[in-house]
């Protein structure tokens, strides 16, 4: 009798912590939005900061994306600590206060270090080829697989896809200039406002 309850047991644990798993498609679905608002307001496109996002936290499954926020297995200054099966675990990486945070952090190393800002002057945000191969040349991670595996996520997933929604959306409706406002700072008002 202890065995079938200590396998029960066992069985429901391994399915609850599977659950619990993000799929890559799921990832994609809670962060695709994000992705795109980074890619229109710094040029990286949307497939790359995915793309890496996923690859780097095993779609948020890692453990420092579930305990830190961090996404991109970036390193930070000081010690993070968290707890894992009720032990105390200190991390070099970087803690982030949402996972969002982690993606601005991404876009703002991108574009402000000096090893990987010159891939924002060089490539638009639709050569994500370009750049995976110029992160990976700068320094951003020490396996020569990187570029490749994260190439190889976008491809499968097709992220590249997003990296076109800017020119496919309709821009954004603004209202007309007051042809009666000698500044012609203030929207003229529809007839029943």
């Amino acid at each position: 009798m202890k065995k079938i309850l200590l396998i029960t047991a066992l069985l429901i644990s391994t399915l609850a912590a599977s659950a619990q798993k993000n799929t890559s498609v799921s990832y994609i679905d809670k962060f695709k939005a994000d992705a795109i608002r980074i890619m229109q307001e710094t040029g990286i496109p949307a497939s790359i900061i995915l793309g890496v996002a996923m690859h780097e936290s095993a779609c948020g499954n890692s453990a420092i994306a579930q305990n830190l926020n961090n996404q991109f297995g970036v390193k930070g200054g000081g010690t993070s600590v968290y707890y894992k099966h009720k032990k105390k675990v200190r991390s070099s990486y970087k803690q982030y206060s949402s996972i969002t945070e982690s993606f601005e952090d991404f876009a703002r190393i991108m574009t402000e270090r000096k090893q990987f800002s010159h891939l924002a002057d060089q490539f638009t945000q639709y050569d994500y080829v370009a750049w995976a191969k110029g992160i990976q040349r700068s320094g951003y991670a020490s396996s020569r697989k990187w570029a490749a595996q994260v190439l190889g996520l976008i491809n499968k997933y097709k992220l590249y896809d997003l990296d076109q929604t800017p020119a496919n959306q309709p821009p954004l409706l603004q209202p007309a200039p007051d042809p009666t406002d000698p500044t012609g700072l203030q929207p003229k008002m529809a007839n029943n406002q």
